[in-house]
Formats: structure tokens, sequence, C-alpha cells
């Protein structure tokens, strides 16, 4: 179990003196994975835990809040997929003005040597840190000759073809096109969502496609449209009340995120139509993997001729996804296969 903890308070035994791995990793993709693992190889070789330091909130919502960023992995679901890469712990910086005023010596002495002592340090070669983002991986060596902890510098991550490389501004702009397939390519694993299903207006039961609701975070957004997606509990509830799964990877779904522009109803929603469940999910905490796009969000004439089309998309999204459950192209990379595996 992946530890999270905020390091302005005591350090946990498991992260003192471990190997860090310190950035963003907004979507943990391929490129982010190499850096993951070479902090995990330091720790094997030194005998010692080892996780990611990231910042949270992200600096654009201290300096710019009305301007929310497109975040692919919230917090929770960073340390989720750290803890599937075998991460000890995750350690928040608390991200302040103060903070960000803090020369780059200074924050490594206050956060990696005094209050964490770390054995090793791993970075990319594109990590600025501390005031004005005048540190960067050639002084973080320096410091840690200093001050006694050994620095890895991972270099660009390509994708297989040696020119692209992986890229969390990239994903964002797949996932704003409808292309997942693209952006699971770059993250090793089907981009998912995680959630409280939500009270909604009830007109999906109304016309025979009754919904999980799940509020979207400020700031995601993906194309509107209607996606094939596989939905999962995200916690250890116990599911006994719940319609088995047909797949471990998860209960097929035929997602919609929109407006409801047939309705106007002017107002964002993530919506899934699980064809074969039936039961109760409110308040349960659900995950969503967006899989592949269907078809951009559109209005009708009126609502027959939605349900007819509705009809049609979900006998789509079916045969999608049963195709795809024994030949799952993720299951390539350690997290895809997690993920399909219902492990993730």
């Amino acid at each position: 179990m992946t530890l999270q903890f905020t390091i302005d308070g005591d350090t946990p035994d498991v992260a003192r003196g471990a190997v860090v791995a310190i950035g963003n990793f907004d979507g943990v993709h391929r490129g982010h994975q190499q850096l993951l693992e070479a902090a995990r190889e330091q720790a094997r070789q030194r005998g010692s835990g080892w996780g990611m330091m990231t910042l949270e909130p992200h600096p654009r919502d201290l300096f710019r809040p009305d301007e929310p960023v497109f975040r692919l992995t919230p917090l929770p679901m960073k340390t989720r997929l750290l803890s599937g890469l075998g991460g000890d712990f995750v350690s928040v910086l608390p991200f302040s003005r103060d903070m960000a005023a803090l020369e780059a010596e200074e924050f490594v002495r206050l956060f990696l040597v005094e209050r964490m002592a770390v054995s090793h340090v791993v970075t990319g070669y594109d990590f600025h840190f501390g005031h004005g983002r005048k540190g960067n991986p050639q002084l973080m060596r320096e410091l840690g000759e200093k001050y006694g902890f050994g620095v890895t510098i991972i270099e660009q991550v390509t994708d297989d073809d040696g020119v692209a490389p992986f890229s969390s501004s990239s994903i964002r702009a797949h996932l704003r096109h409808g292309h997942v397939q693209r952006a699971a390519h770059e993250l090793g694993y089907w981009w998912m969502i995680e959630g409280e299903v939500v009270q909604g207006d009830r007109r999906g039961r109304e016309i025979g496609f009754p919904t999980a609701n799940i509020r979207l975070p400020k700031g995601c957004e993906p194309r509107e449209g209607i996606y094939a997606m596989r939905v999962r509990p995200a916690d250890d509830r116990p599911v006994e009340d719940l319609p088995p799964m047909p797949h471990p990877s998860g209960w097929r779904g035929a997602g919609y995120v929109g407006t409801r522009p047939t309705f106007d109803t002017h107002e964002r929603f993530l919506e899934v139509y699980l064809p074969d469940f039936s039961g109760n999910l409110y308040g349960r905490h659900l995950l969503v993997d967006f899989i592949s796009f269907i078809r951009p969000d559109e209005k009708f004439c009126s609502v027959d001729e939605l349900i007819s089309r509705m009809n049609t998309d979900v006998a789509e999204i079916v045969r999608q996804l049963k195709a795809m459950e024994n030949n799952d192209p993720m299951t390539a990379f350690p997290l895809g296969r997690l993920q399909a595996e219902g492990r993730l």
C-alpha cells in the first residue's frame, strides 16, 4: 500500500533515507515511468524505500485560479498509479507563495536533506526548482555532492520511433480531440477518472438509459461526446450487493461527456450507462476508463431520435468492448496490464 503524506509534518520511516523521484508527474506517462523505474532500481540496490515527491496544489491553481489546468491525474490518482508501480510513498510538497520564493539550495536543504534525509534523487533532464526556476539538474548534482546524496538525471524519453517525446501536454491535446487511443499509447494505460456517483436529474432513467453521474474535476476537459468506457469500483467496499462484472477490467459502459444539448441543460456531465448492470451506485467511488471515442455530442430534434441513436451507440460500444476483453493492447505495459486485470 503506497503511503501519501505531506512533507511539512513528520516523515514516515519508509520515506526517511529513501530514494526520491521529483517532478509533477501529471499523467504518470511512459516517460515518467522510466524515471520512476530508475528510482526503484536505486532503492533495490540500497535496500531502501522509494517514492515520488510532487507539488500540491498545481502552481497555476495558486497563481491563476481562474484558469484551471487540465489535470490528467489528480493527487489520489497519482498515488494509485505509483502503488501499481510498487512505490512506497508519495511525498506532497504543499505549494505556496513562500515555497515559490525559496532559493534552489534552500529548497534542497530544507525538504530533501533535513526533512527526508534522502539517499538518492532522480529527476528528469528538464527539471527546474527554486525561486525563478534557477535550480537545474546540474545544480542538483552539485548539491548532492555537498549534502551527501546521489543524483540520477533521466534524459528525454521518446516514443518507439525515437522521435516524439512522451509529454503530458500532448496527452491533454489527444484527449481534447477525442484521440483516446493515442493518449493511452503515451500513458501506457487507458486514461481514467475516479469519482463518486452523485444524484442526477434522472433524465436517463426516464428514457430507458439510467446512468451513473460523476462530477468532473475542475479543468477536466476531454472532448465532448460518446465514449466506450470500462467501469469498476475504486474502493475496497464489499461488492456483494452489486452484479458481477463480465470481465475483471470492469462493466462495459456507454459514456457521455457534455452538456446534454437536446435538453438545454448548459451544465457539463460525465455519465455512464452500464448495459450489464442493475443496482444502486449512489455514493460509490468508481474508476472509469476511456477506451474509444464513438462520436461527437450533438443535438437531436426529438427524444425518440435521441433514443434511437443511443441504442445504436450502445450496440457498437458493447461490440468493441467485448472484442477487447481478451485482446487489450494496453496489456503490453505494466499499468495497462494491471488495469485490464482489475488490479489498478
